[in-house]
């Protein structure tokens, strides 16, 4: 009875197993195969196992066995190349190798052919790479916002700032009211630019979330969108008022100024609410309004949005995206609270 069972089980095993199993002689004949083998390379029972890419092309001295892994008999644990299918599909897989039975009676000997398919897990790589490129890409846009807007703000700044009090200085010793009124425009003007540099200076990198945090700089947007969206009552709530490492607290910020864009360009709101939780180890960011709301099949294309998800996929958190129209948006960031070596590249100076 327990040899009945183990067989069972044996073939259970055999079957089941996700990686493919072959068994072939030295001739490479495939003596029995498993559901995944077949389903990966497609050759039956009596069929010939085809050498990989590698294999296929490599020099071999005469009377060397031509399959790398036979020929260092199982020296080598495992080997990565490209097998052709039934199809002739080049399927990339990690190969090992192995002799189970020799007849001693025969010579014949049997060996075991494991194939693992690495399809999955190269785009899993690839999707990595991908995801780590976009990262520093982000950090080093960021970077680069960060010292335009310090060099606005100090450089250009401050120069015109200068140009203002010389020409303050200019009109109290000039008498002639035509001049006095002309240097006054310009100085209206230039108090114009002077406030254009300002925005773009914050725009670019808000000196204030460097100096004091996510939740003083979004207290200061929403005083910004109040000027700009006097009808728009804003409300804003916090459980919390201490920093957050600097990836977290730029990319946050950077999908609450999105939002806030988009409920300035589209929405045609009433009220606007900005809510951030800390719970259990997570920030909890919800961005709400009761405007026009869209169609998510139709926007699920757009940039900002795409841009939102991206941001907080580097923070390895999820966006949820929740609107209809007549029935306002709600967009839902749910982030780990985490420090990586990567959070201090965007340094607090």
């Amino acid at each position: 009875m327990n040899d009945e069972l183990d067989q069972i089980f044996s073939d259970k095993l055999f079957q089941y197993i996700k990686d493919g199993i072959i068994v072939m002689d030295a001739s490479r004949k495939i003596v029995k195969a498993n559901r995944a083998a077949k389903e990966l390379i497609g050759w039956g029972i009596g069929e010939r196992v085809p050498y990989c890419s590698y294999c296929a092309k490599r020099d071999v001295k005469p009377g060397e066995e031509r399959c790398y892994l036979m020929a260092h008999k199982g020296e080598i644990p495992y080997f990565s190349s490209e097998m052709p299918t039934f199809g002739e599909y080049m399927l990339d897989v990690e190969m090992s190798n192995v002799m189970i039975y020799h007849d001693q009676e025969t010579d014949k000997k049997y060996y075991l052919l494991v194939l693992r398919d690495q399809t999955l897990k190269k785009k899993e790589e690839e999707a990595r790479i991908s995801k780590k490129m976009i990262k520093m890409l982000t950090n080093a846009k960021e970077a680069e916002h960060k010292r335009l807007s310090q060099e606005l703000h100090d450089g250009v700044g401050q120069s015109l700032y200068s140009i203002s009090i010389a020409m303050d200085n200019i009109m109290k010793r000039i008498e002639d009211d035509t001049l006095n009124e002309y240097i006054d425009d310009v100085r209206l003007e230039l108090g114009q630019v002077m406030d254009d540099v300002k925005f773009y200076s914050q725009a670019l990198r808000p000196k204030i979330l460097d100096q004091l945090g996510l939740i003083a700089t979004v207290e200061s947007l929403i005083e910004m969108m109040k000027k700009q969206l006097p009808r728009t009552a804003f409300h804003f709530s916090h459980n919390f008022d201490e920093r957050l490492a600097p990836m977290i607290e730029i990319n946050v910020y950077r999908v609450i100024q999105e939002g806030l864009h988009n409920m300035l360009k589209y929405a045609r709101a009433e009220n606007g609410c900005i809510e951030l939780n800390k719970q259990d180890e997570r920030l909890i960011v919800m961005i709400k309004d009761d405007g026009v709301g869209f169609d998510l099949k139709m926007k699920k294309s757009g940039l900002g949005l795409l841009h939102m998800k991206e941001r907080i996929s580097q923070l390895d958190g999820t966006t949820t995206i929740e609107s209809s129209p007549g029935r306002g948006t709600t967009i839902t960031l749910e982030i780990p609270l985490k420090e990586s070596d990567q959070d201090e590249s965007l340094n607090r100076r």
